[in-house]
């Protein structure tokens, strides 16, 4: 697995990432539904996604004549889709390095189940960069020799720059960042791509300078390698598809018969209730909610869709402020837990709640609220966007540390929010 750049957004989630029991996630099952084709015996020893409330389809790009279902479904959805990642071109796999693995276009995805139990992303990037930068003719090997093909002017590239040289000091004088794990700089329209995408966990470290290939300024990252054309527009270039015969990976076609091919409104029940955006746009999916004005926007890239009044924690349970994602969701579910003297919520669930009044928990008040509809936890604090039906005092605070939403809000967002959207809570 890749190392995460320590950069300001690292630095950021890590110290929002808060440990919970595993009890807290339904134990790890196996995909219901894999190409006819697929050798079930590959995953015996690899840790596939658990049900944490993904997509329960599977989907069809006749574009590239392969699937995609479930967790990875997901992240794909919530990440950008076809726009950052390209379409899948193999159906999942157990990889070399012991992960659940699919291919794409432009990059593997891989799931790490150590990262389910924090608030940080649990899909990653195939670390395929290095074997990329090795495949090349100029390659500049780690001891200086150059490659079998000899080398040329771009090798100086993908070599280590010191923290206190002109290149590392230039790149953080115009906002950028040097890597002190690889020795690597980024800045300009590539860093900024590269933080708007949370490339600490997706794209791992750079592992070059930006240097120019294929006519257009490149940079190499141990998952993926971005490119920037005379516009300074960014994308992924596809590294996947170039690597997978590389790497062995079986990128036969299947047979899509009897697959929906995939529409994204396959997983919007209803239409959007507050239209702001096109819902094609292209982009990765993000929720802000602002605690002082209790309203919460949804964006996909720039684009705003959609916007509602919300209700958030009341005092002492005010909604912890910070980056997380949609982590696990429940189409409904009852909510239970006690309070104490102060009203602030100290236990949760119906066993807390059925022990209130008594014992240790004599000064403890319990509450009930059945059927909670779509409900997404997005930290480990347990709190959660969901649909609200017994109030409509929208915009001011009302909950117990969650985020109420209207009904219809509620059914759409959760629609349209796959596992691994960001959500941002702040002041």
């Amino acid at each position: 697995m890749k190392r995460y750049a320590i950069t300001w957004f690292t630095a950021l989630t890590l110290a929002l990432s808060i440990l919970a029991p595993a009890a807290v996630i339904p134990s790890s099952s196996q995909p219901a539904v894999f190409a006819a084709n697929t050798n079930l015996a590959q995953f015996a020893n690899v840790n596939v996604p658990p049900d944490l409330g993904q997509a329960p389809v599977q989907v069809y790009f006749p574009q590239t004549q392969h699937s995609l279902r479930g967790y990875f479904l997901d992240y794909w959805r919530a990440n950008g889709g076809a726009s950052v990642y390209g379409y899948p071109i193999s159906e999942p796999f157990a990889s070399a390095d012991g992960y659940y693995s699919q291919a794409f276009e432009n990059g593997i995805f891989q799931f790490v189940l150590e990262m389910v139990w924090t608030d940080l992303p649990s899909v990653t990037l195939m670390s395929i960069g290095d074997t990329a930068l090795d495949s090349r003719l100029d390659t500049f090997r780690t001891d200086e020799r150059r490659g079998h093909g000899g080398g040329d002017r771009r090798s100086s590239s993908w070599k280590a720059v010191s923290a206190q040289g002109v290149t590392a000091v230039s790149a953080i004088t115009v906002g950028g960042v040097w890597s002190e794990l690889t020795g690597h700089t980024m800045s300009g329209p590539i860093y900024d791509w590269y933080l708007t995408h949370e490339g600490p966990f997706y794209l791992g470290e750079p592992i070059s300078q930006p240097l120019r290939e294929r006519g257009l300024t490149v940079q190499y990252f141990e998952g993926a390698m971005l490119t920037m054309d005379a516009s300074g527009a960014v994308r992924m270039a596809p590294l996947g598809r170039e690597m997978a015969p590389k790497l062995g990976i079986d990128t036969t076609a299947i047979d899509g018969s009897g697959i929906p091919v995939y529409n994204d409104a396959l997983f919007l029940p209803v239409g959007n209730p507050n239209p702001m955006g096109d819902l094609a746009t292209p982009g990765k999916k993000r929720i802000e909610i602002s605690i002082s004005e209790q309203r919460l926007w949804a964006y996909q890239g720039d684009t705003l869709i959609t916007t509602t009044l919300v209700s958030t924690g009341l005092a002492p349970n005010d909604t912890e402020r910070g980056v997380f994602h949609v982590r696990y969701k429940l189409e409904k579910q009852d909510m239970a837990g006690t309070t104490n003297a102060s009203g602030e919520v100290v236990a949760m669930g119906e066993e807390a709640a059925n022990a209130a009044g008594t014992g240790e928990a004599a000064n403890q008040s319990a509450y009930t609220v059945d059927d909670v509809p779509h409900v997404m936890y997005f930290n480990y604090d347990a709190e959660a966007l969901h649909g609200a039906y017994w109030h409509n005092n929208f915009g001011n605070r009302m909950s117990h540390g969650c985020v109420n939403l209207p009904l219809d809000m509620a059914q759409f967002l959760f629609g349209w929010a796959p596992l691994g959207t960001i959500v941002w809570v702040y002041d």
